[in-house]
C-alpha cells in the first residue's frame, strides 16, 4: 500500500513539474528544453528537470544544443553539458560546458569558449555573452582574429553592434606590418580606428622600427598614427664599414624623442616629431622643434618653427651646425650629405682649447661625407669665417675671412684646403692679439648651444625601453 502511494505521489510531482514547465513556456521569456529523455525532480524545494540526449534549448531566436542539460525551472536557468553550441542569427558560440540564464538572456562558461559571428573569431578560457545587448565579455588567454589582424589580451569586451573591442591587460595586436602592445586598447573594426593606452610599443617588421608611448591613435584607413604622450622612436640598423679587405658590420640605432609624433604610412612613408625633439644617431645628435623623417628615402629634415628663437641644432663629432632648416641624407645607414639652409652656421670646438671655436657662416652650408666621414664643407653667399691656427700643439693666432662662396676640403679629419670665391678677403691676427681675447673672435651670428642630447641621456629618461635602445 505504501509502495503504491509512493508511485502515485511521484506521478503527481512529475505531472506538476511538467505542468509548471508548460505554464512557464507560455511566457515568451521562459526557456524551453526538449530532448530524448526527461527526468523531473525536486532538490532543496526547487523544481528541476534534467534533459538527456539531443537536447535543444530555445528562447526567442536563441537556440542551444548540447548532450545534457539541467533546467532550474523557477530560476529560468539551465546548466549545459557536452558539445554545447549556442546560435543566434549569424552568431555561434561553442564550449564543453556552460550556463544559460533566461531572465537576463546571457550565456556563461569557464571551460573554454569559441565565439564566431562571421566577422571575428573570439576565444578565451572564460566567456560570457549578453544576447539582448549583443556583447561578449571574455577573460584569460583571449584571442580575437579577423581578416586583417590578431588581437590577444587577458580580458576583452566585444560589442557586436558597434564592431568595437575593448582589450585590457597584456594587449597585443599583430597585422601584416606591425605588432602593437599596450596595457589597454579600444579597436573599432568598421572604422579601422585603434586607441591604445599606457606602455605602448609598436614594432614595424618592414623597417625594424620601434615606437613607444603612453597614448596612441591609429587610423588604418588613412594609414596614420598619432602618439602624443611620452613618444619615442628607435630604428635599429646594421652599418657596414670597409676596413682593408674586410667588411665589418655594426649595429647602430636612430633614436628620436619628442612631445608628439605622427606616422604617415602613405606613399611618402614619413614620420613627424614635434616639440622638444631630441635625435641621436651614432656620432651625430640634434635638438629642434620639428623633424620630418622620410623612412624610405633615408632623409631627415629639421625646421625652425615660426616664432621660435632657437633654430634647429645638429652636432656632428666636435662640430655644431645650426640654421633655419637642416636636411640630413643617409646612405646605407651612414650620413651622406647635410644641407643647412638660411642663417647657416657651423661651429667647431677645439677640445684642448675650449674657448677657441672655428666658425663659418653663410646663407647655405653643405657638408659632404665619404664612407661616413666628413670630406668637404661648401658655404654659399655672404661667407664669414674665423679659424684659429696652431703650430704643432701650440696656438698660433687666427684668421678672419670673407667671400661670396667657399669650399673647405677635409683630409683625415683635418682642414686640407680652403678655397674662397667672389671678392675673397682675409686678415691674420698673431697669437699675441688673440690670447685671452677669444671672445672678440666670434661671428655676428655666433651662438654655442649646450645640452647636446646623448644616447645615455635618452636611455636614462626612457628606462622602460632601455633593452631595446641598448
Amino acid at each position: 500500500m505504501k509502495k503504491n502511494f509512493y508511485i502515485v505521489f511521484q506521478l503527481v510531482i512529475l505531472k506538476f513539474i511538467f505542468l509548471s514547465s508548460f505554464i512557464w513556456a507560455q511566457n515568451e521569456n521562459t526557456i524551453t528544453i526538449i530532448g530524448r529523455e526527461l527526468i523531473g525532480r525536486v532538490e532543496n524545494g526547487e523544481m528541476i528537470r534534467e534533459v538527456i540526449g539531443d537536447v535543444v534549448l530555445t528562447q526567442g531566436n536563441v537556440v542551444i544544443t548540447c548532450d545534457r542539460a539541467i533546467q532550474y525551472i523557477e530560476r529560468n536557468d539551465a546548466k549545459l553539458m557536452g558539445n554545447v553550441i549556442v546560435r543566434q542569427d549569424t552568431l555561434t558560440i561553442k564550449t564543453d560546458e556552460g550556463f544559460y540564464f533566461g531572465n537576463s538572456r546571457r550565456a556563461y562558461s569557464n571551460k573554454g569558449v569559441i565565439l564566431d559571428d562571421k566577422k571575428v573569431i573570439l576565444t578565451a578560457r572564460i566567456g560570457e555573452y549578453f544576447f539582448n545587448e549583443q556583447y561578449a565579455d571574455f577573460e584569460e588567454n583571449v584571442k580575437l582574429v579577423d581578416a586583417a589582424s590578431t588581437l590577444t589580451s587577458e580580458r576583452l569586451i566585444y560589442y557586436r553592434r558597434l564592431d568595437k573591442a575593448v582589450a585590457i591587460d597584456n594587449v597585443k595586436i599583430i597585422d601584416a606590418e606591425n605588432e602593437i602592445t599596450a596595457d589597454s586598447l579600444i579597436h573599432y573594426r568598421n572604422e579601422k580606428m585603434t586607441y591604445g593606452f599606457d606602455n605602448i610599443k609598436i614594432k614595424n617588421f618592414r623597417n625594424n622600427t620601434w615606437i613607444f608611448g603612453d597614448r596612441i591613435t591609429d587610423d588604418r584607413n588613412k594609414n596614420y598614427s598619432l602618439i602624443d604622450l611620452n613618444p619615442l622612436l628607435v630604428q635599429i640598423d646594421s652599418v657596414k664599414t670597409k676596413v682593408g679587405d674586410s667588411i665589418i658590420v655594426t649595429i647602430d640605432s636612430l633614436i628620436i624623442k619628442s612631445n608628439k609624433m605622427e606616422s604617415f604610412r602613405d606613399t611618402t612613408n614619413r614620420f613627424i616629431a614635434t616639440d622638444s625633439v631630441l635625435i641621436v644617431r651614432g656620432n651625430f645628435a640634434s635638438r629642434n622643434d620639428y623633424t620630418i623623417y622620410f623612412r624610405d628615402k633615408d632623409k631627415i629634415i629639421t625646421n625652425k618653427k615660426d616664432g621660435n628663437f632657437e633654430p634647429p641644432i645638429l652636432w656632428f663629432e666636435n662640430s655644431q651646425l645650426s640654421g633655419d632648416s637642416i636636411t640630413i641624407f643617409l646612405k646605407e645607414s651612414k650620413i651622406d650629405e647635410i644641407f643647412i639652409n638660411r642663417n647657416a652656421l657651423l661651429v667647431s670646438e677645439n677640445i684642448l682649447f675650449p674657448k677657441r671655436f672655428d666658425q663659418i657662416s653663410g646663407s647655405r652650408i653643405v657638408l659632404r661625407f665619404y664612407d661616413g666621414k666628413l670630406s668637404a664643407t661648401e658655404v654659399f653667399e655672404n661667407v664669414l669665417s674665423i679659424y684659429f691656427l696652431y703650430e704643432g700643439p701650440d696656438p698660433n693666432g687666427a684668421i678672419k675671412a670673407s667671400a661670396k662662396d667657399a669650399i673647405i676640403e677635409i683630409l683625415d679629419g683635418r682642414v686640407d684646403k680652403v678655397k674662397l670665391y667672389g671678392n675673397p678677403n682675409s686678415e691674420f691676427f698673431p697669437e699675441i692679439l688673440v690670447r685671452n681675447k677669444e671672445k672678440e673672435f666670434t661671428l655676428p651670428r655666433f651662438q654655442y648651444f649646450g645640452s647636446r642630447p646623448t644616447r645615455e641621456y635618452l636611455i636614462q629618461i626612457n628606462k622602460k625601453e632601455k633593452n631595446i635602445i641598448e
